[in-house]
């Protein structure tokens, strides 16, 4: 095939614009059924494409979740089982925690030996960008190290240090006007690449820091919120204990609200920008997250009701995802599927998309969703998460298997299972192994014969564990933190509410 010609097929080939979420949860936008959050931008991309309702993350927290994504494995496949960061081993004791179980040690860095996502992209004639939170690697693993031409922002940071107004802190992304907002930022970058390349083909991922804490507003948003919040009734509370932690019950946050809407308003901003330039109808538009809403741990911020957990929980609330997918010449406008999609279905749909050949030895455990986009069907397969960690939202180091409607998971701290129904029982309140002892075996045996093959770390028992120390913790945590929980809630609806010196000059900024 010659130059031109090359050039010429390249040029058929659709523009793909991945956004990415950060701790977004599942019922976070109005079209998945929040009433409080306001997100018409993203929600038009689930109305003009297809609607996994069932979508998940390969993981319950972001690193894990995000080289599946890059990779189209699953977690103990390529071995980043935590966030990047993460103390594992001996050094778990460092947070005075006294846990059962020293956390698995885990892999670092996305690794070099991966042909990932943007650089099979790259190599099919692809101009690759990313904008955003990376949190991958250190230097030397960014995204310029693993097929992307151009990084706006992504570094080995997972939380928007210094905050979501400038000035913050990132060598990838310099501060420019003070107060400017990190998700509209980020926006900008990805449609100024958009115009420069628009007669070229290429694959744009904005990863957005948003919604990950600490979270932010603007005094315009806060209001807007903090009245809708107001006049809708405030429930008497706003939380009750999970398994380890206070876990919130209720979408009433105003900040959290307003950092939603300014992502919705950054993407919308994209969205219009391909749009003005005639790219919409050649352009693969995919949204998801890489976990569950932060319900417990970090900032409290959201409730995935009806679902339990969220982020960092081995339940549905902490890996279920909005998960769409736009193809704009396919006549799927609206439509939904409940087919169990994974994270690392994204590599082998794009490339099958893009009429790329697939490269199976890379991604082996997705999928091409493309039949499901097209009105046919896929058979049923299992999918696996592996988590031997735990974190500061309070759930457990576990293993998952889903397959069908049931669910599987195994805990590493005492080898009990859990089995669920999940088309009966989608919020996983009633344990069914001991009416399905058949079934919980046979999908047990699955589980173990595929943490075998994956040679899968397993977190160890720490000896020097303290239940006495581990008890006093869980009595700190209901009479102290639960009550501060509550206070906070309610402070953050005030009318005094005055919040953290460092972002409150955004009121200078437009909302």
């Amino acid at each position: 095939m010659s130059c031109k010609e090359r050039h010429e097929e390249v040029k058929k080939r659709p523009n793909v614009l991945f956004i990415l979420a950060d701790d977004l949860g599942v019922h976070d936008l109005s079209s998945t059924g929040s009433t409080y959050y306001e997100t018409p931008n993203i929600d038009r991309i689930a109305l003009e494409g297809m609607v996994f309702e069932q979508g998940y993350a390969a993981s319950r927290v972001c690193s894990p979740s995000r080289a599946s994504i890059m990779t189209g494995k699953f977690t103990a496949r390529h071995g980043i089982t935590d966030w990047i960061g993460a103390k594992s081993g001996t050094a778990w004791r460092d947070h005075k925690r006294f846990d059962k179980l020293l956390p698995a040690e885990y892999v670092h860095a996305l690794p070099k030996a991966d042909v990932v996502l943007p650089e099979a992209m790259k190599a099919a004639g692809y101009t690759t960008f990313f904008a955003g939170k990376w949190h991958l690697g250190n230097k030397g693993s960014y995204p310029e190290d693993h097929g992307f031409d151009l990084n706006k922002g992504g570094w080995e940071k997972g939380s928007p240090m210094g905050g979501y107004f400038s000035p913050w802190t990132n060598p990838n992304l310099e501060n420019r006007v003070d107060g400017e907002n990190l998700s509209m930022r980020l926006a900008n970058e990805t449609s100024d690449f958009i115009k420069k390349h628009k007669d070229s083909t290429f694959f744009a991922m904005l990863s957005f820091y948003a919604v990950h804490g600490p979270i932010q507003t603007t005094e315009g948003k806060w209001a807007k919120y903090r009245e809708k919040a107001i006049n809708t009734g405030l429930a008497d509370r706003g939380y009750i204990m999970e398994r380890n932690l206070p876990i919130r019950q209720v979408q009433d946050n105003p900040v959290y609200a307003g950092l939603v809407e300014s992502m919705d308003d950054a993407v919308g901003h994209v969205l219009n920008t391909l749009e003005q330039l005639g790219l919409d109808d050649n352009t693969i538009v995919i949204f998801t997250s890489d976990n569950g809403g932060v319900a417990s741990g970090d900032a409290f911020s959201t409730t995935n009701l009806p679902l339990r957990g969220g982020k960092g929980y081995q339940w549905e609330g902490g890996i279920r995802e909005p998960f769409f997918i736009k193809v704009p010449w396919l006549d799927n406008r609206g439509t939904s599927t409940e087919y169990p999609a994974s994270g690392t279905d994204f590599y082998p749909t794009i490339l099958d998309l893009a009429n790329i050949d697939p490269l199976p030895g890379q991604h082996p455990d997705g999928v091409s969703l493309k039949p499901l986009l097209e009105g046919d069907s896929l058979p049923e397969r299992a999918l696996f998460w592996h988590y031997p960690h735990y974190g500061n939202q309070g759930g457990d180091p576990s293993s998952i298997i889903r397959e069908g409607e049931w669910k599987l998971i195994h805990y590493w701290e005492d080898g009990r299972n859990e089995l669920y129904n999940l088309t009966k029982d989608p919020g996983e309140q009633e344990d069914v192994q001991a009416e399905n002892p058949e079934i919980a075996k046979g999908l047990n045996n699955k589980l173990n014969n595929w943490l075998r093959d994956m040679n899968a770390i397993i977190p160890q028992k720490d000896p020097e564990y303290d239940p006495n120390e581990d008890a006093l913790r869980n009595t700190r945590i209901t009479q102290g933190l639960w009550p501060k929980l509550e206070k906070e809630r309610l402070d953050f609806l005030s009318e005094t509410f005055e919040p953290n010196a460092d972002w409150w000059g955004s009121r200078t900024t437009n909302d």
